[in-house]
């Protein structure tokens, strides 16, 4: 496996996936629990809230239990790596202000999941997954927690990832970590979630939230969003902030949003987005309403260009988006051929650039949020690991740490000319020359392959991705559910230009109004061959 295809996805192993891998006893499909007001998105939720039939503390304690009872028993997703010991107090809060007549906007009282590298500055441990950081809480929020609470969701707990973001092995099994052990695939519970967002994309999949947040660097939100059957949004670099995340490389991280639905998650977007004065990248950010851009019609005598060398790795996904195709036709686009130019000349440049970024960031994230860390750096990490190693490394070893470790700072000419070598290639000739060439309003592919088979001895079994041009690019993706095979989720993408977000959300929700694809899972204790 190679580095593209390790930071798409996540990581595998460890406590609750011993316990999988490692017990012999086969997995029973078990009985879905209907998810009633649970499986509603934030336009329902509220209305019933605004009609008095239901509190942010029903909503939120009905969550809880949810939680409970699919993700710590029954089929034992294990997407929640620790509750808020304090959601309900929080939505006792947001109850009483919608009392005093005082509702914040569109998100007030609604719960809401974040991944576990994002900084929460409350009682909850924010730890990336990794033995090294447990316990360890933030000195204050990250800017997109805080601009949550400002909104009046509910932070109701964090989700498992793929350790340290799957910045940490070549030989990696997506969706594991030391602290939180394997998240499984609700629809079908042998398989992956891929990630590093495997925590936020299967929650949502199972309905244990109405929002959750996830974190890319290259398909971290839109590679879980595909398989979980959920939607993702991986935003423009410097549209949601940075801050207080855990990172590997300020030239790609991001936040987004993972939804059910375009509608939610362009709720959570509206949310999320905004100027940070601690992240410069987001100075010239202005507010948008990203609702506003939920209208039918919204693909009519659109330009989308068809991504041909992002198809041709499962003949099974490209009969799906195949039907994806006339469906996009069926609404009025118009549909042209393309390739997406010099896609495999930064593969090498890319994994350069995220592990000199890797190093410097983690240093400075623990000295301004953890200071209080036994950990401070890089090579402390690695240390730990290697003095902890049955219980961080029983699958799988450290060899993106190493690498990093042994990088120079971020003045380094070779740091530099990868950079370069990135943009040049992924945006000016890239994106920014096809879109340019063919007139294109976005570009269209099939987000990946289907979920694979957990492996815990070879490691993660690929299947491609469309998640490079926009994650080294910087430019948003969203997917959207798009059908099945054998039961497994297929996603479409829709790729832009940069700040491109509302016209790709509203071309993504008139899709979706028109196919309504998404199926909720079943919680199957692996795949049907006899569905197609």
């Amino acid at each position: 496996m190679d580095r593209r295809q390790f930071v798409r996805m996540g990581v595998v192993a460890g406590a609750t996936a011993g316990a999988v891998a490692g017990s012999g006893k086969a997995l029973a499909a078990v009985k879905p629990t209907s998810g009633g007001i649970l499986e509603a998105g934030v336009r329902e939720q509220q209305q019933q809230m605004e009609a008095g039939k239901l509190t942010s503390h029903a909503l939120t304690s009905q969550y809880l239990a949810r939680i409970r009872n699919i993700d710590k028993a029954g089929p034992r997703i294990n997407a929640i790596i620790e509750v808020n010991p304090e959601a309900l107090k929080l939505a006792l809060e947001m109850d009483r202000e919608r009392t005093a007549g005082r509702v914040r906007g569109p998100l007030h009282g609604i719960p809401v999941l974040l991944k576990d590298n994002i900084a929460t500055g409350d009682r909850m441990s924010t730890t990336a997954g990794s033995l090294a950081l447990a316990g360890v809480r933030a000195r204050r929020d990250a800017h997109v927690a805080a601009q949550l609470r400002a909104a009046g969701a509910i932070i109701i707990g964090k989700t498992n990832l793929s350790e340290w973001a799957n910045m940490r092995s070549t030989q990696s099994v997506s969706g594991w970590s030391a602290r939180g052990g394997l998240t499984r695939n609700p629809y079908a519970l042998d398989r992956n979630c891929s990630g590093s967002s495997s925590g936020s994309g299967a929650a949502i999949a199972a309905g244990l939230a109405t929002l959750a947040v996830g974190t890319e660097t290259d398909g971290s939100i839109v590679s879980p969003a595909s398989i979980c059957g959920v939607v993702g949004i991986k935003p423009t670099l410097g549209l949601v902030s940075r801050s207080g995340i855990i990172p590997i490389a300020h030239s790609q991280d991001t936040a987004g949003p993972m939804a059910r639905t375009v509608a939610d998650a362009a709720a959570l977007l509206t949310a999320l987005a905004g100027a940070d004065p601690r992240d410069a990248a987001t100075r010239e950010t202005k507010p948008v309403n990203y609702l506003a851009a939920l209208e039918r019609g919204g693909l009519q005598g659109k330009r989308l260009g068809v991504a041909r060398n992002f198809f041709g790795r499962s003949v099974e996904v490209d009969a799906v988006i195949a039907k994806a195709l006339d469906e996009l036709s069926a609404q009025g686009a118009v549909l042209v051929e393309v390739e997406v130019p010099n896609s495999d000349e930064y593969g090498d440049s890319e994994t350069e650039v995220l592990l000199y970024e890797f190093k410097a960031g983690l240093a400075a994230y623990l000295k301004e949020y953890a200071p209080h860390a036994q950990v401070a750096n890089m090579a402390d990490v690695i240390a730990f690991n290697r003095a902890h190693a049955q219980a961080e490394m029983p699958y799988f070893g450290q060899e993106y740490l190493e690498r990093a470790q042994a990088k120079e700072g971020l003045d380094a000419p070779a740091y530099r000319e990868a950079l370069a070598n990135n943009g040049r290639y992924a945006r000016t000739e890239g994106i920014d020359q096809v879109m340019k060439e063919h007139k294109l309003d976005a570009l269209v592919a099939p987000t990946g392959g289907l979920a694979w088979l957990t492996d815990f001895i070879n490691g993660d079994h690929y299947g491609g991705s469309f998640s490079s041009p926009a994650a080294v690019a910087g430019y948003p993706h969203i997917t959207v559910p798009a059908g099945q095979v054998h039961g497994l989720p297929v996603g479409l993408s829709f790729v832009g230009a940069a700040y491109s977000e509302a016209a790709l959300i509203r071309m993504a929700y008139s899709y979706e109004q028109a196919t309504l694809h998404r199926r909720a899972p079943q919680f199957k204790a692996s795949v049907s061959l006899a569905v197609r």
